[in-house]
């Protein structure tokens, strides 16, 4: 029972203090999970977040629900996902309760300009800690840098770029185990 209220407690917090969500809030659910916490190594945090990536819904609530379900089973996966969404959800009910009224407002405008580049800096933090830990080498950085293009300048949908990577890695290992 204790390590439900602590995962919940984790999972809320990070929820709560996360602004710009999904992948702004991966520096901060590695920073818990892994390094505060030990529930994962770094390797496990990666192959979640994997995971979390090409499953349905936002990457946070999904990182969220399997690393709760590694800890505690089903149990943990409801508590850490409760954990994660209920301070947005609660957020969103006072927001549409009582501030929609200010919505054109220029200072509001103002702050959430100035949160985006807060924001960016998060994301961009996640993206990195995420590299460090994946042991890159100049043929993970290539392909990288390929993905990249292939989404921003080809306009080629994540979801298939995703498909592509998935069963080439499936025939990829299958001839490397060939070959051994």
């Amino acid at each position: 029972m204790e390590l439900l209220f602590k995962m919940f407690i984790t999972f809320f917090k990070i929820g709560a203090f996360t602004i710009g969500g999904g992948y702004a809030m991966l520096p901060l659910i590695q920073d818990e999970v892994v390094e505060k916490n030990k529930w994962l190594t770094p390797e496990e945090f990666m192959d979640i977040l994997a995971i979390a990536e090409v499953t349905p819904g936002p990457v946070a609530v999904n990182t969220s629900t399997y690393v709760g379900y590694k800890m505690a089973g089903v149990k943990g996966a409801l508590i850490c996902t409760l954990g994660t969404v209920l301070p947005s959800f609660t957020i969103i009910l006072l927001i549409v309760k009582f501030f929609w009224q200010y919505r054109d407002n220029p200072t509001i405008d103002k702050v959430f300009l100035g949160i985006r580049p807060a924001v960016a800096a998060l994301i961009f933090s996640a993206v990195y800690k995420l590299g460090k830990n994946m042991q890159l080498n100049i043929n993970r950085i290539i392909g990288a840098a390929f993905t990249v293009l292939a989404i921003v300048v080809l306009d080629i949908s994540p979801i298939i770029i995703i498909l592509i990577a998935a069963f080439g890695s499936i025939g990829y290992f299958k001839h490397k185990e060939k070959d051994i």
